[in-house]
């Protein structure tokens, strides 16, 4: 009985260990209104290639006041992006883009999922390129 008691609590906590890092993932659509698009021109300022997802930041200025605002663009794995043409020695603070993007559930945030990241030389970086499209 004390056997079958234990083997039950370790394949309780097997099933818990193996479950959290699937529940802690989110997709896109939990944070972002995927149904939504939005395009906005500014300058990098940080580019950062992490894990789980990399981060575009950009300097928007409106074009009427003056005022700076700053954005924050959420993409892909760095493998993703480097396997869709990204290369980060190409995008430098201070770069000059467009980015297309899908705008964050909560507007008080100047933040979006990365759709489009296109330089003003006309070079395009999609966050999603047709090997992962193919995938989904």
């Amino acid at each position: 009985m004390k056997r079958r008691m234990l083997a039950v609590m370790v394949l309780g906590l097997v099933f818990t260990a193996v479950g959290v890092p699937a529940w802690a993932h989110h997709s896109f659509a939990a944070a972002y209104d995927t149904s939504k698009s939005f395009t906005v021109k500014g300058t990098i300022t940080l580019v950062r290639l992490t894990n789980p997802h990399s981060w575009f930041f950009v300097d928007v200025t409106d074009a009427a006041t003056g005022k700076v605002t700053k954005w924050a663009f959420e993409a892909g794995t760095p493998s993703g992006m480097i396997r869709n043409g990204f290369k980060s020695s190409e995008l430098k603070a201070g770069t000059v883009v467009t980015i297309e993007g899908r705008p964050a559930k909560d507007p008080t945030q100047n933040a979006g999922m990365l759709v489009t990241l296109t330089t003003a030389e006309g070079k395009a970086y999609k966050m999603f390129g047709p090997q992962e499209n193919a995938a989904r």
